[in-house]
């Protein structure tokens, strides 16, 4: 018979509470039912079995035999001391313990004369500290020579034999000692010894040692001088308490919990009063040690020689403050970060073996060392392995310089991955460069918060691909990093790197934002015979100056500055006002070359739709939403524009804009109408729609427009200094051959039929 446990004592936070999960299964399956299988429900643990409740119960208080979490490299785990319990579990006899006393007995055998080392140590310093000596005898001795030559000598020795050790310990330990080991400690390619953040430094955090607190739990659950080892009086409400989740009085205080429960670790606000003592059910410890063995930290070859050694641990990866609502620009996270996978198919515990094993992620040719890059290749995995969702833990510095395994959202593995998050290989090379900018120590604190900001945003487009308003998101933010690099911070990061076409497809929310947005971004002045927008004819100079992709700059090494550029007007302050000016500039670059025509032309199906202008026009469009897009989207490749996906599609509005600024548009348009006619270019359009003066732009467009053959039945326009500036920025906003055609046969009619004739 199969019966499933659904253990109310086990959840994904918090991380106590996982790795106990982890713990009830791994000795389940190895002690008691090798067929256990293993799985989550919602926020609980389901264990499979064919053992009854009362079983698994009697299991655990009778017959459960500890692992040897032994760490002889921690002074603090009782190894250099007489320990008073480190000694009880050396002498016991029960049977369930041997396994912890032939642990023990495999670091004495290494330790002999590390042991006489440290004990050399403690004499030498012990000479310094007798009672019958003068404070200045003291004193003088600790300033000798001799003595400190001594001293010297002995710590010395002390830290070569312990620099030995832990290769020593690889090179003959087997058994389950060697698995807390080896889940405690990593070596690499050199020999030294690294230690992925999930246990500390080696098994410890600060002055918690982690073996010797296991072995303190043992003592007051099981009695050690019994032969069979029985339960302690509360063992069975401890056990039944962090098993099934009862409600019995299981907590008891002053036992330190360490990193791995934030919640009953005590400290400041911990309870009513200003302080609070930490509280815990001894179970929890020895089984939250009981499934932290399962993560492994082995194959460090896999990760590449230059990553972190925390990233050694499966789902490891360096800390950034992004992707959760407490993050802070200050805040301290050195140890990085755990993500813990939660499935929903029993497994057994091999196969979560092998699942932990392989706990490894790649972007690409690399592998993940950021939760960034972690979060995207999650995004890219579905959910073919069962794992849905991923538990993010941070260890991060808080309540004083404590580090706490702090839960930082859950990351949600989708169904299928979206081509959509192809876009964001664009940024690949350029995130790490912005990341250490924003990091260095004389960044201002504005670089600092948006890059955490574009962070944010990059993690959440992981989360909900196919959401465009997300994907905006991301180019705002984009737009923000080149407006502060503009004014000469970060800027050795690059600027936006080159953007696929995709980027726009993946942005289309529909709006007229975005499809105007295109249009500005994408224009240039001037194209090839394909239609192609010619390199360095298009609008990015305008916003940011570049030099063969990075930014122009002069001076040498740390004396360099960035060039302002002559024609770099925009300021990324006001949309209007930068359109004006982005039209301005080109107004002004069209006289000094002596051209009769505004050189902006519409890409390749990326031309300003007439029911989008008459939107702007009437109002109706977040104008510095749409150049703050704009600004963005200039980084898109217009070379491989006329390939790229369908375009945003215009609205189906007829909408048309109003006949007076019809005849401005055509009377600044850069080619040949549709009747024939050329219009010469006059800047003094611009300048008096600027000025707010639009009746006499309307007049002087209309008699340029008589000049080219197209006679307006209009003959006068008028509008408020606003909607002439409102007027004058539309222009940065380029329009289609046909689109003119259609303002041509609007305002005269006639002159179609004419030139058909």
């Amino acid at each position: 018979m199969i019966i499933r446990h659904r253990l109310s004592g086990c959840a994904p936070t918090p991380l106590a509470d996982y790795l106990k999960a982890l713990g009830i299964l791994r000795i389940v399956s190895e002690q008691l039912d090798h067929e256990a299988r293993g799985y989550w429900e919602g926020e609980r643990f389901v264990l499979v079995s064919k053992n009854t409740e009362e079983e698994l119960l009697k299991f655990f208080l009778e017959r459960y035999e500890p692992t040897p979490v032994v760490s002889p490299w921690n002074k603090g785990s009782g190894f250099f001391a007489d320990d008073p319990v480190l000694l009880p579990l050396e002498a016991s006899t029960a049977a369930r313990f041997s396994r912890i006393r032939a642990g023990i007995h495999a670091a004495r055998e290494h330790l002999e004369t590390l042991g006489t080392a440290d004990r050399r140590v403690r004499e030498i310093k012990r000479e310094a500290t007798q009672k019958e000596m003068t404070k200045g005898q003291k004193e003088a001795l600790k300033k000798s020579a001799a003595y400190k030559k001594r001293l010297a000598d002995a710590e010395r020795e002390f830290k070569r034999l312990k620099s030995d050790l832990i290769p020593g310990l690889r090179l003959t330990w087997r058994g389950p000692h060697r698995e807390w080991m080896d889940a405690a400690i990593v070596l690499d390619s050199e020999g030294i010894a690294r230690f992925p953040a999930l246990l500390g430094t080696g098994g410890n955090d600060g002055r918690l040692d982690f073996t010797n607190n296991f072995f303190q739990r043992l003592t007051e659950l099981f009695e050690l001088s019994d032969e069979q080892g029985h339960p302690t009086a509360r063992c069975r409400a401890w056990m039944d308490a962090a098993l099934f989740g009862s409600t019995a009085q299981a907590l008891e205080p002053d036992i330190p919990v360490g990193q791995f429960s934030p919640g009953v670790a005590g400290g400041a606000n911990a309870s009513a009063g200003p302080d609070g003592d930490s509280r815990l059910n001894p179970v929890d410890f020895l089984l939250t040690l009981e499934g932290s063995i399962l993560f492994t930290s082995t194959s460090t070859h896999r990760w590449g020689f230059n990553v972190p050694s925390r990233a050694s641990a499966p789902f490891a990866v360096g800390g950034h403050s992004v992707g959760y609502a407490s993050a802070s620009t200050s805040e301290k996270s050195a140890r990085g970060e755990q993500w813990v996978p939660i499935w929903s198919a029993p497994v057994t515990l091999a196969e979560l073996r092998r699942m932990l094993a392989e706990g490894r992620a790649q972007i690409g040719a690399r592998s993940a060392t950021e939760p960034l890059d972690l979060a995207r290749a999650v995004a890219g995995l579905g959910t073919s392995r069962g794992i849905y969702s991923f538990q993010r833990f941070g260890y991060i510095e808080r309540n004083g310089q404590s580090n706490l395994a702090v839960p930082l959202g859950r990351v949600v593995v989708p169904d299928r991955a979206s081509p959509r998050l192809a876009c964001l290989d664009d940024l690949d090379a350029w995130l790490p460069r912005l990341r250490r900018q924003a990091r260095d120590k004389g960044a201002p604190a504005r670089l600092a918060q948006a890059e955490r900001r574009l962070g944010d945003a990059v993690f959440a487009v992981t989360q909900h691909p196919d959401e465009p308003l997300r994907w905006q998101t991301v180019l705002l933010r984009l737009a923000d990093i080149e407006s502060i690099q503009n004014t000469g911070n970060g800027y050795a990061a690059g600027p936006i790197p080159r953007l696929r076409p995709e980027w726009v497809s993946a942005a289309d929310d529909g709006s007229a934002e975005l499809r105007l947005a295109v249009s500005c971004a994408l224009q240039g002045g001037a194209f090839d015979k394909a239609l192609r927008p010619v390199r360095g004819s298009g609008v990015r100079r305008h916003w940011v100056t570049l030099k063969k992709g990075r930014y122009a700059t002069s001076g040498n090494g740390g004396q360099q500055r960035l060039l302002p550029g002559v024609d770099r007007v925009l300021q990324g302050r006001s949309g209007v006002d930068d359109a004006i000016r982005l039209v301005t500039r080109r107004l002004i670059e069209a006289s000094q070359q002596g051209a009769g025509q505004l050189p902006l032309r519409a890409a390749r199906r990326a031309g300003a739709a007439s029911s989008d202008l008459a939107r702007l026009l009437n109002g109706e469009v977040d104008v510095d939403r749409c150049l703050a897009l704009a600004r963005a989207l200039m980084a898109v490749d217009g070379v491989t524009w006329s390939r790229a996906p369908r375009p945003p599609q215009a609205s189906q509005s007829a909408e048309v804009p109003d006949d007076a600024w019809q005849a401005i548009r055509l009377a600044t348009y850069p080619s040949v109408l549709s009747n024939g006619g050329r219009v010469g270019l006059d800047p003094a359009v611009m300048r008096r729609l600027e000025t707010g003066d639009a009746a006499a732009a309307v007049a002087i467009s209309l008699q340029r427009l008589r000049v080219a053959g197209v006679n307006a039945a209009i003959r006068m326009g008028s509008a408020s200094p606003a909607t002439a500036r409102l007027w004058a920025a539309a222009l940065a906003f380029p329009i289609t051959h046909s689109t003119a055609a259609e303002f041509v046969r609007r305002l005269d009619p006639h002159s179609l039929k004419e030139t058909a004739a």
